[in-house]
């Protein structure tokens, strides 16, 4: 079912959207037209088969840090001088977007700025940059990127249980405040220059994952898209995360690899540095054959085991020492701790080994670089390498492979460097994990699972000898793919999927409800037994009450019940009970409620996936022994019931608004409210009422599904407190409007429970 709850119901209280950034048009109070909201005349309004509408919006774009560089001004006035940082994917992204699209930045700087600074600095980045900064005071910044995020979550996403403190770090309620807390001041920093009906936001990297869920609950309409750059754990890893919430609402997923920015890349090889550094280490590996892997030092990159197989390639194949030498460059460590440590020392120490064991006069077989380079000097690497190697156990997308292809793609001053014919087709060799995002796009690539060192060892020797035409068939194929999917096409792609998502958006209006006067009616429609029901609201004598989904039913204290549905008899119940007994007995925690109208099989407080396991097969089991019978077997949020055919929850609407009419009162103001699969028919029956002879011509009809998830109701309200927040609202309104008038109209509310 195509989701159709919009709305929070509560935001319809007061009627007036804040505004932020351009101006915007004000919506009325309260509608005053007759018919369905959607269908009232909206000068936006955009079909589904609407073109394009990236020229006329603003991108927000959120992430953890702003692209900019940022030093002190030289000229000693202690003032800032900030620069675009060119290396920054959320910069290079704009690409994609296109010139005409404002795009405004939202996160952190790299460097510390004073409080006092904080209002010039934040004044300057707008002006000069759209750029609007997020200050983390210092204490809470390393809580939440040191702690959280690297403790927690960086190694939950990479599939590291927090079995011990040693292996991730046991979940640390101060720190999770910490992220919530940092996600809440960027969430206020958006809501700071956002246009809500009007603007896309696109939020990066987990970082911010709480981030969108503060922006849904102020601004429901807003065009949200969220990216994660990292890997994501299976749920069964995920749920050990404490405190997780999902909210019902529907979210698009795609998997979208991204891409690199090509133009950068071929600026850097045209500079004339980068021409020097590849000369030298032309000269310096001359008569050598270069194996480079660029990694980032943490447990999670694979270091380790690439020596491994580099030291089972030295002594399975003799003949290749002196004659094949991998380059390692190690990144500096994102982290922080006792594992970076690790594998740090672990890094060194075999790389020592190997050396000195396989090492001669004039012969290095490993060489690790693992002190900073500058990005020239990495391409410089790139270029003089004969073959890529990428050994991560778990990892995202990775570029490596992606950067170092269009590098072998080289230009001709570089050709010239290493003596190469510019007209000769150009070579290259990838050995990548099978872990690694990019690994399904690299169909020429030798794909390993490092943990089998045998095989990566293989793999080595496999790319040393494979013939010239391969390698060149092999690059050519990359290139065209690395070439024609780079960072421009991924953000455009990812824009087109948001914007596709967002479509109907302009749709999703709110409109203010009506001070209603003390004229009301009021139905209560529930699964209990009437006679708990009537226990419970003994003391609401003009409450109608509709018991076992609408089976019986009371209009208020005085009357007697009635049933809606004649049956003839209840013989099924002897084939249904046994069924139930037998799951009851193996299911600890569930029980069965036997009411006059239905059998009902209720797991609430057993094990919720073994309940719903048992669930499923009780459904499938009572179906296949009642098919003959007439009743309908259902199953709901922690039951599996079997009631008569004809018996639900759009009956007691339908009996409701049947009373109404008889008694010769048209409602003109329906209220309906459920939180369940089943009270689809509730609604379903409300919003056809409209064109009948059941309401008002001018009836107002609000049918509010409980929690965002995907429903028939147009709005929804998050939990029972929301709930009970909004009909005392209405109470309160009403009490005023009858100090002041008498009742000029007839409603009818139909509450679930």
């Amino acid at each position: 079912m195509v989701s159709r709850s919009y709305s929070n119901l509560l935001d319809l209280a007061s009627g007036d959207a804040p505004s932020f950034g351009r101006e915007r048009k004000r919506l009325p109070r309260v509608a005053t037209v007759a018919g369905i909201l959607t269908d009232l005349d909206d000068e936006n309004s955009v079909g589904s088969d609407a073109p394009s509408s990236f020229s006329q919006d603003r991108m927000i774009i959120v992430g953890n840090q702003l692209p900019l560089r940022a030093h002190r001004n030289p000229d000693g006035s202690g003032g800032w001088c900030f620069s675009w940082d060119e290396d920054s994917l959320l910069l290079q992204l704009k690409d994609g977007l296109g010139e005409d699209v404002e795009v405004i930045y939202v996160g952190s700087l790299k460097e510390e700025i004073a409080p006092s600074e904080q209002d010039d600095v934040a004044q300057t980045l707008l002006e000069t940059f759209k750029c609007v900064p997020a200050f983390i005071p210092p204490d809470l910044f390393t809580k939440f990127y040191h702690g959280f995020c690297k403790q927690h979550l960086w190694p939950l996403f990479h599939y590291m249980l927090p079995l011990s403190p040693d292996l991730g770090g046991r979940f640390d309620r101060s720190l999770w405040q910490a992220y919530v807390s940092v996600n809440k001041i960027f969430a206020d920093k958006v809501m700071e220059v956002i246009s809500p009906d009007d603007d896309y936001v696109w939020v990066h990297d987990y970082h911010l994952m709480v981030l969108p869920t503060f922006l849904r609950k102020r601004f429901n309409r807003v065009k949200l898209g969220f990216f994660l750059h990292s890997p994501f754990p299976s749920s069964e890893i995920y749920r050990t995360l404490p405190g997780l919430g999902y909210y019902g609402r529907t979210v698009n997923i795609k998997i979208l690899p991204v891409g690199i920015h090509i133009g950068q890349l071929q600026s850097v090889l045209n500079l004339p540095e980068t021409e020097s550094k590849v000369a030298e280490l032309h000269d310096r590996f001359r008569g050598q054959t270069v194996m480079l892997g660029v990694d980032d030092m943490d447990i999670f990159k694979g270091i380790s085991l690439k020596l491994l197989a580099m030291e089972q390639l030295l002594t399975q194949h003799p003949n290749k020492r002196g004659e094949v030498v991998l380059v390692q460059i190690a990144n500096p460590a994102r982290g922080r701790g006792r594992n970076v440590q690790e594998v740090q020392s672990e890094t060194k120490a075999a790389v020592r080994r190997i050396n000195e064991t396989f090492g001669s006069p004039g012969y290095t077989p490993v060489v690790l670089i693992d002190s900073p380079l500058q990005f020239y000097e990495r391409i410089a690497y790139y270029t003089i390498a004969e073959w890529c190697l990428v050994t991560a156990v778990r990892d995202g997308m990775n570029l490596i492979p992606y950067e170092y292809i269009i590098c072998r793609q080289g230009n001709e001053k570089l050709d010239e460097t290493l003596g190469l014919n510019p007209s000769a087709p150009r070579k290259s060799m990838l050995v990548v994990s099978e872990f690694i995002g990019c690994s399904p796009s690299l169909s020429g690539a030798i794909r390993v699972n490092p943990w089998n060192i045998d095989a990566v060892a293989e793999a080595m020797n496999s790319a040393l000898i494979v013939p010239e035409p391969e390698k060149q068939m092999r690059h050519e194929k990359h290139h065209r793919y690395v070439s024609t999917h780079d960072v421009a096409y991924w953000a455009h792609s990812f824009l087109q999927d948001l914007e596709r998502a967002c479509r109907d958006h302009v749709r999703r209006r709110c409109w203010g409800i009506e001070d209603q006067a003390p004229g009301n009616s009021t139905g209560l429609r529930c699964g209990k037994d009437r006679e708990t029901l009537a226990e419970w609201f003994s003391s609401c004598e003009k409450l109608g009450i509709a018991a076992e989904h609408g089976y019986f039913v009371r209009t208020d204290h005085d009357v007697e019940w009635e049933t809606c549905v004649s049956v003839a008899d209840f013989d099924w119940k002897r084939i249904a009970d046994p069924v139930m007994k037998l799951y009851t007995e193996t299911t600890d925690g569930s029980y069965i409620e036997r009411k006059e109208s239905a059998l009902v099989w209720n797991y609430q407080y057993a094990d919720p996936d073994f309940g719903s396991c048992q669930a499923k097969e009780l459904l499938d089991h009572l179906e296949s022994v009642l098919a003959n019978e007439p009743v309908t077997v259902k199953s709901s949020q922690h039951i599996v019931e079997v009631k008569p055919q004809g018996v639900n929850k759009g009956l007691v609407a339908e009996r409701l608004l049947e009373i109404m009419k008889q008694k010769g009162v048209l409602p003109d103001f329906v209220l309906c409210v459920g939180d369940d699969l089943s009270d689809e028919d509730m609604f379903e029956v409300i919003m056809s009422a409209r064109s009948g002879p059941s309401l008002s011509p001018v009836a107002e009809v609000f049918a509010c599904t409980v929690g965002r998830k995907p429903s028939r109701a147009k709005y929804y309200l998050e939990d029972t407190s929301e709930i009970l927040r909004m009909l005392q609202g209405l109470a309160g309104a009403s009490e005023q409007v009858a100090r002041s008038a008498p009742a000029a109209s007839q409603q009818v509310i139909i509450d679930r429970e």
